[in-house]
């Protein structure tokens, strides 16, 4: 047999029951999801900024960002809700590199996954204690979902990810927003089936059980942009695609629809400092068409304290060892400029 099995991980009920959220801070949850769902139901005109590292790498330099954010949230609040990104997991292209601190605790130390998830709840413990935001996560394994499913207020979906049933079984039974990116191909009705079977209750075999879920009317898309068959980046944040995406939707019984652009990766070609421009654009569509305002209901930003990124072994405080970001400055002084075009 090819695979070894090294070592049986704690379920999520102890890891749930060992570190539990506090009711205090189930309470502010409560409160804020509801702000968050107000966006996409069209009850709140706010607007969304999912914003942070790439991957969080490092509990002490993330809580750090998040700290600066919520000074920040407060200045903004009653015009932008701040969703801090505390991505967990991951994904590589080719398997290969630091899959994030659920795999590598420590990212110069080999694999140890069950201290990556202790890892990877204490540090959104933290956050929620020290900033009471409640982060946003990307879900590369469904079967993970449990370990966190208390403590966040959205999840996305990647674009190698889209396609996959669990994935999007695993989404129709939750009650926060999921984002369903587009495919590395771009193709839309990838994305908005994904969104169609989310939206839908099912029966399916989950972590040993056979579950029934109610579907997730929450269910989106994030436009994120695409690679063409010559490994060229093809944005897709223009008003073109907003237009196309609103005319495939119309088309659609869909609850709720809504789209986040993701300003990074195939949209700014990952030239990160690229994002402030891209972000100035969606926000000038918007003003162009009342049903592309009422569609783009939010931002996606890498942002870490530092800009740019470096090697794993190079130990620069606040700096992505993943893909590059916006740095500390040109973030804040970017959610400023946000709130004062809306």
């Amino acid at each position: 047999m090819g695979a070894t099995y090294v070592k049986e991980i704690m379920t999520p009920k102890k890891l749930l029951s060992e570190y539990p959220l506090p009711e205090t801070h189930k309470n502010l949850k409560k409160n804020r999801d509801k702000q968050i769902r107000d966006v996409f139901t069209g009850d709140s005109d706010k607007f969304l900024v999912i914003i942070g590292p790439c991957s969080a790498d490092n509990e002490d330099s993330v809580c750090d960002y998040l700290n600066r954010l919520a000074k920040v949230q407060e200045k903004v609040e009653d015009k932008i809700i701040i969703i801090p990104r505390i991505y967990t997991n991951k994904p590589r292209t080719t398997g290969e590199g630091y899959k994030g601190i659920v795999h590598q605790p420590d990212p110069e130390k080999a694999p140890d996954l069950l201290e990556g998830i202790i890892a990877m709840r204490k540090m959104h413990l933290r956050a929620i204690a020290e900033t009471h935001l409640f982060a946003a996560d990307e879900m590369l394994y469904p079967e993970n979902w449990p370990y966190i499913e208390d403590i966040l207020s959205y999840v996305a979906v990647g674009a190698r990810s889209v396609e996959d049933q669990q994935h999007r079984l695993t989404v129709s039974g939750f009650d926060i927003p999921c984002g369903m990116k587009n495919p590395t191909s771009g193709t839309f009705s990838i994305m908005l089936n994904s969104c169609i079977a989310a939206q839908h209750g099912h029966t399916f075999l989950y972590r040993g059980w056979e579950v029934k879920t109610d579907g997730n009317p929450l269910t989106h898309t994030i436009l994120r942009g695409a690679v063409n068959k010559h490994n060229q980046s093809k944005p897709n944040y223009h008003y073109e695609d907003l237009q196309r995406l609103l005319e495939m939707y119309q088309k659609l019984d869909l609850k709720n629809p809504a789209t986040i652009i993701d300003a990074n990766h195939s949209n700014s070609n990952k030239c990160y400092y690229e994002q402030p421009r891209i972000v100035f654009e969606v926000l000038h569509n918007r003003t162009e068409s009342e049903d592309i305002k009422n569609l783009v209901k939010g931002v996606m930003i890498e942002s870490y304290i530092e800009p740019g990124n470096q090697g794993i072994h190079e130990h620069v405080y606040g700096k992505s060892i993943t893909d590059p970001c916006l740095g500390w400055e040109d973030s804040e002084r970017l959610i400023y400029d946000i709130a004062d075009r809306l």
